[in-house]
């Protein structure tokens, strides 16, 4: 999920293993831990020249059970060792160090593979993506009560039983909504099923996903063997089906055959994905899992990727969300949330 999410529960990790013997400074390690594996981003960039290998490492190795042991060691023996000197010795040890470390890296990737983005819990053993599809990569309904139990709990000593409280609060009410969004789920795909057979479209396999911001309004997309067919359905719609249906066709201007960049992509859209021609040995390549977006000129695809041939194979440019009016997409998102 957002950065913002992962700091809270990594914080939340913190408290509930070091919090009533180091106090806030368990919340800033919790952080601290929780963050590490969306550095990533920057590693790629290291190793990597390609932005699109960039791309593909993200939600990779750092994001894996192996990774959040091997990290949780690490992090645990140098943490003890530089935190355990002074006037604070022996006032933890090294198992609560590593238990730390462990549990605010290790639910990062779990809470991530909630999300349709895809997370390799598996690597480097397997490159399976882990995508249940349940909640949104940003949801404030998730993240706001989690952060102000937090915040709250921060204004109380370590000893203090409300802190614990407030702890217990915020961990509860997070994991009763992700909850609701997991049967929310289930309800979603059997309502996408049904729509699909009352419109008569004959599909190889389907996914559905929330829409940015809520649980309420919901993406589906179907796929045949020529055409993409996408639809939306809110929770507040008087009639259970999805609508606003779109038929997509299928558009393959460059293949896996081609470039093996084109593989790689399209193993991280799950092979929702559209690829067209532009001009000048340019191309738009579409990841269509993601929702359509509503603009003036009608809905449009927001995760395209400008892709580019370079030294015989293809790199793309930084991604960048291209919505001309975003006040006008945002309410309009608005208005189909609240049913039709």
């Amino acid at each position: 999920m957002d950065s913002l999410t992962q700091i809270v529960l990594g914080a939340a990790c913190g408290e509930a293993v070091l919090g009533k013997k180091i106090g806030n400074k368990a919340l800033l390690f919790g952080a601290i831990g929780g963050t590490i594996p969306d550095l990533d981003v920057f590693v790629g960039a290291i190793f990597f020249k390609n932005e699109i290998d960039i791309m593909l490492f993200h939600r990779g190795f750092m994001h894996s059970i192996f990774f959040s042991i091997i990290g949780a060691f690490t992090l645990g023996w140098l943490v003890f060792n530089l935190f355990n000197t002074g006037k604070r010795i022996n006032n933890t040890n090294l198992y609560d160090w590593v238990k730390l470390f462990f549990w605010s890296l290790f639910t990062h990737p779990i809470l991530d593979s909630f999300t349709p983005y895809g997370t390799q819990l598996f690597a480097p053993f397997s490159n399976y993506r882990v995508a249940f599809n349940n909640i949104a990569v940003a949801d404030p309904l998730y993240t706001v009560p989690f952060l102000l139990s937090v915040i709250i709990l921060m204004f109380y000593n370590r000893k203090n039983e409300k802190r614990r409280f407030w702890l217990k609060a915020g961990i509860g009410i997070s994991s009763v909504y992700m909850l609701f969004t997991i049967f929310n789920k289930l309800y979603i795909d059997n309502v996408f099923k049904s729509s699909l057979e009352e419109n008569d479209i004959s599909y190889e396999r389907f996914s559905t996903q929330p829409a940015i911001l809520n649980n309420i309004l919901w993406y589906g997309i179907a796929e045949t063997e020529r055409n993409y067919h996408v639809g939306f359905y809110s929770l507040l719609d008087t009639s259970k089906s999805f609508s606003d249906w779109k038929t997509i066709p299928k558009t393959r201007a460059l293949t896996s055959l081609e470039y093996n960049d084109i593989k790689g992509l399209a193993w991280f859209s799950n092979n929702y994905y559209n690829v067209e021609f532009l001009e000048n040995e340019e191309y738009m390549y579409r990841d269509l899992r993601y929702p359509l977006v509503q603009t003036k000129e009608g809905y449009k695809a927001i995760f395209n990727l400008k892709l580019f041939k370079e030294n015989n194979r293809l790199n793309m440019l930084p991604f960048k969300p291209e919505i001309e009016d975003f006040s006008f997409t945002m309410s309009a998102l608005w208005m189909r949330l609240k049913g039709k």
